[in-house]
This record gives C-alpha cells, structure tokens and sequence, in this order.
C-alpha cells in the first residue's frame, strides 16, 4: 500500500453476527424516500432482491434484523420500537465495557455502529494511557468529537439517527412516533451509567451497589485525571492486596495527600462488602487489564516488520494481549506507560 512511502499491507477479515449498522438503515431510509442513491429500486442490484415491487427497504432491513439479531422481539406488535431499544441497550453495554478498559474508538459515525452490539469498525483507534476524558487519537477529529468520555453521547446520537428511519414503522401518526422514539431515546443516559457504573465498581472490589459509588468513583478519576496517573495501572496497583492496606509502598503517586484520604473512603467503602479482601481483588483483578496495546508498542512492532521484516516484536505482543488480564503480566515491561517523548500519538483512518 502507499502512504507516504510504498509500505507491506495486509488484508484484514472481519467476522461478526452481521455487518448492519446505523448507516445501513439510513441508506434504506433514502431508498424509501426516493433519493438518487447508488442501489435504489429499479437498477436490478441486491438492494431490490432485498425489498422488491416497491416494498419499503426499511421494513424490510428492520424484519431481517429482528430476525438475524433479536429473534425473541419479531412477533411483537411494537417491534420496531423494541429493536431501537434492543439496539440501545446492547451500545450502552458496549460502550461501558469500551470505557472501562481506556479504548477509545476514533470515529463513532453512523456506519461505524453496528446493530449486533459488537466492535467491528476498527478505524483510528487506540487504548488511553494516562487517563483524561478528553482524550483523542484520530487525525480528524480535531474538536473531540469522539473523545474517550463522549462516546456515550456520541452514541446517543447516533441512535437518533437510528430512530429517524424507523419512525414510519414505529407509528403511523409522525408526531406519536417521534414522541415514542424520543421518551425511549432519553432512556440511554440512566440505562449507559447503569452499565458503566456496574463496570467501574468490579474495579473498585465492589459487588454491591451503594448510593455513594458513584461520587466515589468520580473522585478517583478526578484525582487521576489532575495528577497525570495512567488509567490501566493505576486500576491495576489497586489490586493488589498491598494497596488496600498500605498503598505508598504500591505505587510512589499513591502518597498523595488526596489520593490517601481517597483511599481511606475506599477501604471503609470494601469493608461493608460481603467477603475478604481477597474476593474484592479477584473482581478488580478480572475487570482491569494488567496490559493493553500501547501505543508505543505497537508502533514499536510495526517499525521492526516495515523496516527490517522481524515479526518478533508483533509475535511478542500478540503473546502477551492474549490474555492481559493473566497476573504474570503485573510485573511486565509491557505494563510500562510510553516515554515522555512518545506520549503524543495520533491515527489515521484505514490503520
């Protein structure tokens, strides 16, 4: 391939339940509207195989995505509005869990949203080292629009455009649909913090829900956020037994004064939780990854296969991102956050 230089390239197969997005209703919904589209009805090509004799497109790609993803739903009278809500739910499952590791997508559009709930659109993505919600690789996205803390309402919009192309099918009546797609799309924030608060207790030890988590939570970031602490291992320092009891001899930012008076909340915070110390630490040990693909590292890879054709480096890392979670990765170089001179990274679409 050719960037600014001939480089070796590969070809990458995605497998996934389907690849239907966001973007493929709203192609539907131009068919449906008449616009000149590449595949409208009439041009013999599988757009009309799929909604012959001027059926609506939209229809039925909604029918075969009930049927392909959510077949439980396909016999209820509300069914298009259950599949937005189906939809819903599974990206705010999705995107906590994206949250909770530090990966940052790069470019969540339409057509990089897929209605199975699974991560297929690999584009300018890349996982955040020291933790900051503004956080950006993309070459494009020069006003954050896809920064790591606004995926979720990024992802609340992009459901909006989801909703649009089924309106005709969720009511007949335009200002009952909107208002039926509406009340169900201000349902996404409560139901994205649920699933992102859930993640980020099993960080913190914590099984049980309590009113203060989430302030508990936030604190933690913040004082992350404010002190330059990176977000993989300052999760992973947690837990470990040490850090609960002593956490200056885990970790030399951990004796900051308002990390330790953080902590003192923490600890009395685990000790209401059923169980030993030991339960809380396998649940923040199988929720934070002790490694994930650096940056660096995988720039580092890359280099050795373009420059010299070792593919040691990338055998390497594969190796260990096989199972990050695994502790003889506490103590791995690849644990080691990128130095300063490389903190500064940037992606491009088609990486």
């Amino acid at each position: 391939m050719f960037r600014e230089d001939a480089l070796p390239g590969a070809v990458l197969t995605r497998v996934a339940d389907s690849h239907l997005r966001v973007g493929t209703f709203e192609y539907a919904a131009a068919l449906d509207a008449g616009l000149d589209v590449p595949g409208r009805a009439g041009t013999g090509t599988d757009a009309d195989a799929v909604a012959p004799d001027g059926a609506s497109f939209t229809r039925a790609l909604a029918d075969y995505t009930l049927r392909r993803h959510y077949p439980e739903r396909l016999d209820r009278p509300t069914r298009y509005l259950d599949l937005l809500e189906a939809v819903m739910d599974r990206q705010a499952a999705l995107i906590a869990q994206w949250m909770r590791v530090g990966f940052v997508h790069g470019v969540m559009n339409t057509d990089n949203m897929a209605l199975s709930g699974e991560t297929i659109d690999y584009g300018p993505c890349a996982f955040m080292d020291e933790y900051d919600p503004a956080t950006v690789f993309s070459s494009i996205d020069r006003q954050g629009r896809y920064a790591f803390g606004n995926q979720a309402p990024i992802a609340q919009w992009n459901l909006a455009r989801f909703a649009e192309t089924l309106l005709p099918l969720i009511d007949p009546d335009p200002k009952a649909a909107v208002a039926r797609a509406e009340e169900a799309l201000g349902r996404f924030p409560a139901l994205f913090t649920g699933y992102w608060r859930a993640a980020m207790r099993a960080k913190l030890g914590l099984e049980r829900e309590e009113p203060g988590d989430q302030a508990l939570i936030e604190s933690l970031l913040e004082w992350m956020q404010h002190s330059g602490a990176d977000y993989t291992n300052t999760f992973r320092d947690l837990a470990d037994r040490a850090a609960i009891d002593a956490p200056a001899r885990v970790d030399r930012a951990f004796q900051d004064p308002e990390f330790l008076a953080w902590h003192a909340r923490w600890k009395e915070r685990l000790a209401r939780e059923p169980g030993d110390p030991d339960d809380a630490i396998a649940r923040m040990r199988a929720a934070s990854p002790a490694v994930i693909p650096r940056n660096h590292r995988v720039e580092q890879a890359l280099e050795a296969v373009v420059h010299s054709g070792d593919l040691e480096p990338v055998h390497r890392l594969l190796e260990v991102l096989a199972d990050p979670y695994d502790t003889r990765h506490d103590d791995s170089e690849y644990r080691r956050p990128p130095p300063p001179d490389q903190r500064v990274y940037q992606t491009f679409c088609g990486t």
